[in-house]
This record gives structure tokens, C-alpha cells and sequence, in this order.
């Protein structure tokens, strides 16, 4: 493995949304993800390189809370994730490669799961939204051009409008940071990219902080602001995106840039 690239995170005194410092996490005696530490800054899109078995998946089940690791911390505002009250959870929204949405129920509906969170638990059960919960999902709904489709069913639309919604919802959760686990893995090409500039400019209109794992390059380098890679559950580069050139392709993926199956866009 060459040189690791410079280290470009957020200072110690600046204002940051998620701190990773010094999180390994091994399971069996096998280390999956080793003394890995950055932040991210409120507004920043912050892409998650790798190749698989890298240790990306492991570390974003840490970064929701769904995973304490054996040493180091996660904290999102400056609370740690992983605990007993789980507060800082509800500030951790996660947007899933498979839209993880509710068939059955109209875009608005799922939309207004991203607010049980914040509800007694009696409402909660119930589905018993205030008129101020449903105001926001409609609002969040046409923040992500949706508006018209907020009483049809979800498994009518697109597999576009599906992650759209699915966005709706993690805004509707009102957090800090969205975590999008390969959002667009299973989307053609152009809808990729108007799924990524959604949450760039969420990032930017937001002030949210927006962590993404991705598979391809050419996508984190158009979108990001930064990108982080993973190898053999190591950080292993730290860049602005328009840094990231065949050099630090090589470190993650050990090949030529124009070779590797990691730059091609997902059908």
C-alpha cells in the first residue's frame, strides 16, 4: 500500500456534526474496521470509497448506532451514538440502497415514519400524527419534487421516486446527519445522478451533514465534497474530491483508474 494521502478533515475547533475518533470494531478475532477517526462538517457531503470487504458497511452500522465498537467513539452533535438512551440516534437519519419504504402506504405516510421517533410512544403505535407532523412531511415531500405524489401508493412509483421519498422521510426526521448506505446502487445512470444532487443540495440548503458510501468514482467526484477510503478496515485516504486522482485510485482499488469496475456508473 503506498503513502496514505493527506488528511484533510475538519480541525478540532471547527463545528462538526459526526466525530469518528479511533473506532475499531472486529468480530471472531477478525479486526473489520481499525482505528479509523474523522469528521464531518455541517453541510458536508462526504463520500465513502472502497473495495468490498473493505470495512464500509461495518462503519456505517457504527455511525447509526446499530453497532458499539470495541474502542473509540461516535458522536453526532457531541453525543455519543451508541448508548443506552440512544438520543443522539434520532439526529442519524439513513437512507438505504433498497428504499427500505412501507409497499402498501402512500408516499406521504412513509414520509411521516421519519417523525415516530420524535412522538410518544403511544402515538407512535397508533400512527396518530399531529396536523405540525404532517404539514412537514408534505413540506419535505416537495423539497424533493414529490408534492403530487404525496396519496399514491409507494410500490407505484419509480425506483427513482422511491428513493426520493425515502429522502422526504429521513428529512422529516429533522437530523444532522443523513447516512445514505449505496443509495444509488440499483438506479440507472441519470437517475443516480439527480439522487446525488438531491442530497447535495440538501446538504447545502440543510446545513446537514451527508455521509454516502458509494461505488463509483466518477459519481463521489462529481458530488462530493470530500472522500474517504477504505482498505482492509483502514482509512487509507482522506481528500477533497477534486483531489482524487489515479494515484489515490490505486490506493484503494490497486488498479489503473480507466481499469477498475469501480468507475463505471451502476445500470
Amino acid at each position: 500500500m503506498n503513502e496514505r494521502a493527506q488528511i484533510v478533515s475538519s480541525p478540532a475547533s471547527s463545528p462538526t456534526h459526526l466525530e469518528i475518533d479511533g473506532v475499531t470494531k472486529s468480530f471472531r478475532g477478525h479486526v473489520a474496521v481499525e482505528d479509523i477517526s474523522f469528521r464531518v462538517a455541517p453541510g458536508e457531503f462526504l463520500a465513502v470509497l472502497g473495495p468490498s470487504g473493505a470495512g464500509k458497511t461495518t462503519l456505517f452500522r457504527c455511525m447509526t448506532g446499530l453497532l458499539g465498537p470495541d474502542s473509540g467513539t461516535v458522536r453526532v452533535d457531541g453525543e455519543e451514538v451508541h448508548g443506552v438512551a440512544g438520543r443522539a440516534r434520532r439526529r442519524v437519519a439513513v437512507v438505504f440502497q433498497q428504499f427500505n419504504l412501507v409497499d402498501r402506504l402512500t408516499a406521504l405516510d412513509n414520509v411521516l415514519a421519519g417523525r415516530l421517533g420524535h412522538m410518544p410512544a403511544w402515538r407512535a403505535w397508533a400512527r396518530c400524527f399531529e396536523r405540525s407532523d404532517r404539514l412537514l412531511a408534505l413540506d419535505c415531500l416537495d423539497q424533493v419534487g414529490l408534492l403530487e405524489k404525496a396519496t399514491q401508493r409507494a410500490d407505484s412509483l419509480s425506483g427513482g421516486q422511491q428513493q426520493r421519498v425515502a429522502i422526504a422521510r429521513a428529512l422529516a426526521q429533522k437530523p444532522s446527519i443523513i447516512i445514505a448506505d449505496e443509495p444509488v446502487a440499483s438506479l440507472d445512470p441519470q437517475t443516480s445522478a439527480g439522487v446525488l444532487e438531491l442530497l447535495r443540495h440538501i446538504a447545502r440548503s440543510e446545513r446537514v451533514s451527508v455521509v454516502c458510501s458509494l461505488h463509483q468514482v466518477t459519481l463521489a467526484r462529481r458530488f462530493a465534497d470530500r472522500v474517504v477510503g477504505l482498505v482492509d478496515g483502514r482509512l487509507v485516504v482522506d481528500v477533497p474530491a477534486h483531489r482524487f486522482d489515479e494515484h489515490i485510485h490505486r490506493q484503494l482499488f490497486g488498479t489503473a483508474e480507466g481499469t477498475d469496475p469501480h468507475t463505471e456508473t451502476a445500470s
